[in-house]
């Protein structure tokens, strides 16, 4: 480290009963600055997400944090009507990719979807990875994302939509593997990513982490955060371990069932886009299908909580069964409409 570590820095290290005390977003602001001109010494960043990663701040620092990185983004002007984005804070048991097969049904639904994401950190195959191989293209600026949401009903965001100060410090750690300090960056993650949604849908597979989060999306993201968590420890709804919606005005009801993680697991690479489609169209195991189709249907009352579950499930039953999510697949892989025959 330098000779002067710079007071956030020391802030974090400090191992009393609230790392980070004091940490505002003046003094985030500070922090971004010295990133941002090259004059974090790496061994300052390397002890900074170290710190954060084993043992998080207090709810109010990471409402800072998150809050002053919103504060330096662009002014994305108001939000595209009645969209939402589904993003899961990864962990937990591993399952395949249900958060983006729901964001295909969910549109297909009719409920405009901006997808954030990454490539797998703790998943088989992170949303990245999935896109990759089904052909489908992430959206390289936030005018291409209101062009393709406006073609297909769903786009995927790219690494553009987080803040360049974050991918300036994480990137500051390297050579050392930013996955080994990155822990507290990888929660906070989905909450970052600026994207002009009405609301959005966020799995969470630590309910210890759900005060941390909740202080963060209020104090820094324009649109309501639906923070889904359970039982299971999966950062998506199950629809069988005690799932909870914190809607950030209370308690959301979650329809229940019964059911396994076994048909959730995820497939082998070779299996992937198969699978994947499989279940879009309904083929797939009848638990997997399942937990898309609530998954999509809360990313449907998210964008409008005056749809009944009843009808966000119906909505989304309708859109796998009609084949038109599995059709969205195909329009987003060539760029162009694709006529559904429902029936």
């Amino acid at each position: 480290m330098s000779a002067t570590v710079h007071p956030v820095v020391l802030a974090l290290l400090d191992r009393g009963a609230d790392p980070g005390a004091g940490v505002d977003a003046t003094a985030w602001h500070s922090l971004w600055d010295a990133v941002a001109a090259g004059a974090l010494p790496r061994g300052e960043a390397v002890a900074l997400l170290a710190s954060l990663a084993t043992l998080r701040p207090a709810p109010a620092t990471a409402a800072a944090f998150a809050r002053s990185l919103a504060e330096r983004g662009p002014r994305l002007g108001p939000a595209f009507p009645g969209s939402v984005n589904v993003v899961g804070t990864g962990g937990g048991p591993r399952t395949f990719n249900i958060s983006t097969a729901a964001a295909f049904t969910a549109a297909a639904a009719g409920t405009p979807v901006v997808k954030t994401g990454s490539r797998a950190r703790t998943s088989a195959h992170g949303s990245y990875d999935l896109l990759d191989r089904l052909g489908v293209p992430r959206t390289r600026s936030h005018e291409e994302t209101a062009e393709v949401l406006d073609r297909c009903g769903v786009a995927f965001a790219g690494d553009f939509a987080y803040p360049a100060e974050l991918r300036a410090l994480v990137g500051a750690v390297l050579p050392l593997p930013p996955a080994a300090v990155a822990g507290f960056v990888n929660l906070l993650g989905p909450l970052l990513a600026a994207v002009p949604v009405a609301a959005q849908v966020t799995g969470v597979s630590d309910r210890s982490a759900l005060p941390l989060l909740r202080a963060a999306a209020d104090a820094a993201v324009p649109h309501p955060v639906w923070l889904c968590s359970n039982a299971a420890g999966v950062d998506e709804l199950l629809g069988f371990a005690d799932d909870t919606i914190d809607t950030g005005g209370g308690p959301e009801p979650v329809p229940g069932g019964t059911g396994s993680l076994a048909p959730l697991r995820p497939v082998p690479d070779a299996d992937l886009v198969d699978h994947f489609l499989d279940v879009l169209c309904g083929r797939g195991h009848p638990g997997a299908v399942a937990a898309v189709r609530l998954n999509a249907a809360a990313l449907v009352r998210a964008a409008d909580p005056a749809v009944s579950w009843v009808e966000a499930l119906a909505m989304a039953d309708d859109a796998v069964r009609s084949g038109a999510a599995a059709a969205l697949v195909r329009q987003a892989r060539a760029g162009r409409p694709v006529a559904v025959a429902r029936g």
